[in-house]
């Protein structure tokens, strides 16, 4: 018996008389208060706590809560607005989840968004409104992203099971929501993304920990090119733990409204039983390998992974392979459309995020969304956010966008230096828990790393490392296909 099914047994589903009975599910609206933990960070700030206080122009019906048993749901409800995240839906799932942190009753955490979005990404078009204000406008914003990241590390922190369905556009501000969790489901919708540097900002919402920390140079590559992963894809490259088809997460979410837990099982002990629950709904995967991979991942790997090739080297590694004679007719395409795309960015924010792939990896999980705080601050007062959101978002000029500087080879580095720097008060952003870590606690829960598949491969036949790593892992589905994967791209 593995220890998975023995732990499921301990877990038991509701009794047959209890599932029959009246139903508990109701929707729930959130009545804020403002917390005493939440301060102003700048000496021209408007405190956090006044923002946090519902506002007149706040939607009642833009999150909706649902308790089902053990399970608490949270279902963002913008479907016109691709569950676009503003200051009113973080004001009511914030002190939520505080309330169910407490609550002995509440089991699991689900997120979900209504619509064909999980979360598209943050209401951007208001902040860039609010700058055109000037100082106070700009803090304003700047007031937001501190609500934002301070959900986000409540998130990332939490001690409850968080299980995030990322069925649909997961860009951005959704990607915060969902990728600190323990538990990240792609469907066939997903479609993930951080465009950041097409609007004149940077890869946010805990970006400098999650993308730095991706096999080989996938995080920086992503960041600098704002590349889609779809489906399966962001299953394989560890965006996601699990993937499932669509139509079964109703179901999914009901039977983890079954479980219950009894008072003396450990986190790890519930965590493993989720998982193995969640794994119960995988049908098989509709690609044996993700579209980033063989060639092209080791192209990528080669190209984006030195610490300190600047951007200007990675345009020479480019240009190489669009110019080589010889070279595969695909990764000469790809070359050439990566170039073109970086081109069109925002040069500051280009610059901006090289560094900050560099040095976040260095970031605990708190000091993440502190120092991007000090950033996001530094953006808002920039003239390329402005520009950008208009001429991309508000506007959607075919042009490219007259960014400030206009070509990467016009950033000087102590333009880039300026966004590291910090609060000149020497404040930083006050967080609601003080937990911490440098490395996920929970990365188990996805495919195996390839450092570890490199490990097991040491002096062994692939179908030995197959067996080995499939019974590590409890059978996980796509476990097999990435072996494959990884040790057929490190023996060519």
């Amino acid at each position: 018996m593995s220890l998975c099914t023995s732990l499921r047994r301990t877990a038991a589903p509701l009794s047959w008389a209890s599932r029959i009975a009246p139903s508990n599910t109701m929707p729930l609206r959130a009545k804020i208060t403002s917390p005493a933990w939440v301060t102003g960070t700048r000496k021209y700030a408007t405190p956090t706590a006044d923002l946090l206080k519902e506002q007149p122009d706040d939607d009642p019906d833009d999150v909706i809560f649902t308790n089902n048993y053990g399970v608490r749901s949270i279902e963002l409800n913008r479907p016109k607005k691709l569950n676009s995240l503003n200051g009113s839906m973080a004001r009511k799932i914030i002190p939520r989840l505080q309330e169910w942190a407490k609550s002995d009753m509440a089991g699991v955490v689900v997120i979900k968004g209504s619509g064909r979005a999980f979360c598209a990404g943050g209401d951007v078009a208001a902040l860039a409104n609010w700058n055109k204000e000037g100082k106070e406008g700009q803090q304003r914003s700047a007031d937001y992203f501190g609500l934002e990241y301070k959900l986000d590390h409540l998130i990332a922190t939490y001690s409850k099971p968080y299980v995030a369905f990322m069925d649909g556009i997961t860009m951005g501000g959704g990607v915060g929501l969902s990728i600190h969790a323990p538990f990240r489901i792609a469907t066939e919708n997903t479609l993930f993304a951080m465009p950041e540097t097409t609007i004149g900002f940077f890869p946010d919402v805990g970006a400098s920990f999650f993308l730095p920390r991706m096999e080989g140079a996938l995080g920086t590559y992503l960041a600098l090119t704002s590349e889609q992963l779809k489906g399966v894809d962001a299953f394989y490259h560890g965006v996601a733990t699990h993937y499932i088809d669509s139509s079964t997460l109703q179901q999914l979410e009901s039977r983890l409204a079954e479980l219950q837990f009894p008072d003396y099982m450990s986190s790890d002990e519930r965590f493993k039983i989720i998982n193995a629950t969640i794994e119960e709904f995988s049908t098989g995967l509709p690609a044996d390998r993700p579209h980033i991979s063989g060639e092209l991942r080791k192209t990528i790997d080669r190209v984006f992974h030195s610490d300190q090739a600047s951007i200007q080297d990675i345009f020479k590694s480019l240009e190489e392979i669009h110019q080589d004679q010889r070279g595969s007719p695909d990764l000469k395409k790809w070359a050439k459309k990566t170039m073109a795309t970086i081109k069109t960015r925002s040069p500051i924010s280009v610059a901006v995020t090289l560094q900050q792939m560099r040095v976040g990896r260095q970031w605990s999980i708190a000091q993440t969304f502190q120092r991007e705080y000090d950033i996001a601050a530094q953006f808002m007062s920039h003239p390329d956010f402005v520009e950008g959101v208009t001429a991309r978002l508000i506007e959607r000029r075919a042009e490219r966008p007259n960014w400030q500087p206009n070509t990467l080879d016009d950033v000087k580095r102590q333009d880039v230096d300026e966004f590291f720097a910090g609060a000149r008060d020497g404040t930083k952003l006050p967080l609601i828990s003080e937990a911490d870590y440098k490395e996920y606690p929970h990365a188990w829960i996805g495919l195996p790393k390839e450092s570890e598949i490199l490990r097991e491969a040491s002096g062994k036949k692939a179908e030995d490392v197959v067996a080995t790593l499939l019974e590590k892992y409890e059978g996980k589905q796509g476990v097999r296909e990435k072996i494959a994967e990884v040790l057929e791209r490190y023996k060519s």
